[in-house]
């Protein structure tokens, strides 16, 4: 054997030792983020569950409303009953630290889901 035969053999062993141990380090690099990401996106989504309610008007409050303007009715004062049903719903509207709190809570989950996709797409690749 020549020189240049010898040393591309020594070069392929040790490029496939390095590459051996780099795949080995980020495959479960890339495991404990697919573990993390998925526990934190499963987190986040009951917390955006359980917040969910707080974006739509309490439909209790529609209930109470046309339930005093029925018992007016059924008492003859049509005057405090009004002349059409009123609908609190109407004017409702969530609040500013309930959007944000919203807000933030899909962007983290969005994030969270974008890291997994990447942690699939490197151990795929």
């Amino acid at each position: 054997k020549d020189k240049r035969s010898r040393f591309w053999g020594v070069y392929k062993r040790v490029a496939e030792e390095h590459d051996g141990e780099f795949l080995e380090r980020y495959t479960s690099d890339m495991d404990i983020v697919l573990v993390f990401s998925g526990l934190f996106s499963a987190v986040s989504t009951s917390f955006i569950v359980a917040m969910e309610s707080n974006l739509s008007p309490d439909p209790s409050d529609t209930t109470n409303a046309l339930l005093k303007q029925l018992v007016y009715i059924g008492l003859g004062n049509l005057a405090a009953a009004g002349p059409a049903p009123a609908d609190p719903a109407s004017a409702w509207s969530p609040t500013a630290p309930t959007l944000w709190i919203q807000t933030i809570a899909y962007a983290s989950l969005s994030m969270s889901l974008l890291a997994a996709f990447g942690a699939v797409l490197g151990k795929q690749w």
